[in-house]
């Protein structure tokens, strides 16, 4: 335990309260049955939670399954760590936070959890992939991703007979031939600085290596190298968006594209509901970041929105390993998948939404890589780093800034890793 409670002080140095935690889920209620507690980090998926609740509850006599979906769930899952009062299972995405769980002994490995065969091995890949050093096991059930790249106005598509691009050549040259209509062919919500995130993690799993974090933290390669083609299509972009993209937010963004103000909008699936609040008509379609002149090299860019975890602190594995189980359910799933509009991670004959038509084939292949913000520490601001680095224009500064605060705030996690490799892939 002494090892968890380092690790997660470290992890929560820039909390400034304490938030009270609930009661423990690991031991027996005074009915005699098994209480599973479930912390889930999606409170914007709330309904389809106690939706999920409510029915294994009523399908279940001896296990009684309680799942909490506060709007701080990170904070809350790393304040009842350090005070012992751990849920049996967390919902979390697949991200430094997970990687920093792996590593401080707080998840169980479920290798044995017969569901595992069940999922997608693209997403589980991505999952393994988080790990700051290669474990023995498995620590997460993948449940469902998100696809990013650029939605579009399908209608005005259509009405246009302008094609779907699949190299940059052709991606700029629609641009080019939609800004000559009179239409702006891009829109951009930077205010929010995370959401220059999207654009940046749509090019880079095409022009990147996957792996390029884990490269560079065994000193194989410098973001300089690797993100220098990246940064300069994203300057590329800026022309064919809005004149200030730095004075509009998120949802100004989704309300300008449900408005038709743009024929694209480079952002992911997790708009659409946002989108559709404003325009619940629109008819929209989607199609993968072509950032390779190669089409063959286009790539999806999906990473895990969910996956659900079993604590080490968890009493009655067996119980937790159930509800992993009716979670996993096809009609579970589609409940979620009908509510979020997302991806399923495990395999089956799901019912996608319609949005993702233009990236089903890439989703049915496989092929996909995750989110490269996943990789990078909070404390580095990348989405801010990379809105001035788009205000300011200067490609060098931004990643020479980029490769030295990588090595500042990376800097227990590159020497675990060198020390890794150095003793041939043994800690």
């Amino acid at each position: 335990m002494k090892k968890k409670l380092v690790t997660v002080l470290l992890m929560i140095t820039v909390l400034t309260g304490m938030v009270a935690a609930t009661g423990c889920g690991n031991s027996s209620g005074k009915d005699g049955k098994i209480h599973i507690n479930l912390v889930q980090y999606k409170p914007e998926a709330v309904k389809a939670f106690e939706k999920m609740e409510e029915e294994f509850n009523a399908t279940h006599d001896d296990i009684v399954l309680e799942i909490e979906s506060p709007n701080d769930a990170m904070t809350v899952l790393k304040t009842r760590f350090i005070k012992e009062d751990v849920p049996d299972i967390i919902g979390i995405g697949g991200d430094v936070n997970f990687s920093s769980f792996i590593d401080s002994d707080m998840l169980m490995d479920i290798s044995d959890f017969e569901g595992i065969s069940d999922i997608k091995p693209a997403y589980l890949k991505i999952a393994k992939n988080l790990e700051y050093v290669p474990e023995e096991g498995v620590y997460s059930v993948p449940y469902v991703a998100n696809a990013a790249g650029i939605l579009y106005n399908k209608d005005m598509f259509d009405e246009h007979n302008w094609d779907i691009p699949t190299t940059w050549d052709e991606f700029m040259a629609l641009c080019d031939e939609i800004q000559a209509s009179g239409i702006q062919p891009l829109y951009f919500g930077f205010k929010d600085t995370w959401t220059c995130l999207a654009p940046w993690n749509s090019l880079a799993v095409d022009l990147a290596p996957a792996d390029v974090c884990q490269q560079v933290n065994r000193g194989e390669t410098t973001f300089s190298d690797e993100y220098r083609e990246v940064s300069e299509k994203m300057l590329e972009l800026l022309p064919y968006g809005p004149e200030d993209p730095y004075a509009y937010n998120y949802n100004d963004a989704c309300t300008a594209f449900a408005n038709g103000e743009s024929a694209m909008y480079t952002i992911g699936n997790y708009a659409v509901p946002q989108i559709q609040s404003v325009n619940p008509d629109m008819n929209i379609d989607s199609f993968v970041m072509p950032g390779n002149n190669n089409a063959d090299e286009n790539i999806l860019n999906s990473g895990i929105d969910l996956q659900f975890c079993v604590t080490n602190d968890c009493e009655n594995k067996e119980a937790a390993y159930e509800v992993l189980r009716y979670l996993l359910k096809d009609e579970t799933i589609q409940i979620y998948l009908n509510d979020q509009s997302a991806v399923p991670c495990k395999e089956g004959d799901f019912e996608l939404p319609e949005v993702l038509n233009g990236m089903a084939s890439y989703i049915k292949e496989g092929k996909m890589a995750d989110y490269q913000d996943h990789y990078y520490p909070a404390e580095m601001s990348v989405d801010a780093q990379i809105q001035t680095f788009l205000i300011n224009g200067d490609v060098n500064a931004f990643l020479k800034k980029f490769d030295s605060d990588w090595e500042r705030y990376n800097r227990d996690i590159i020497r675990k890793v060198q020390e890794y490799e150095e003793n041939g892939g043994n800690e």
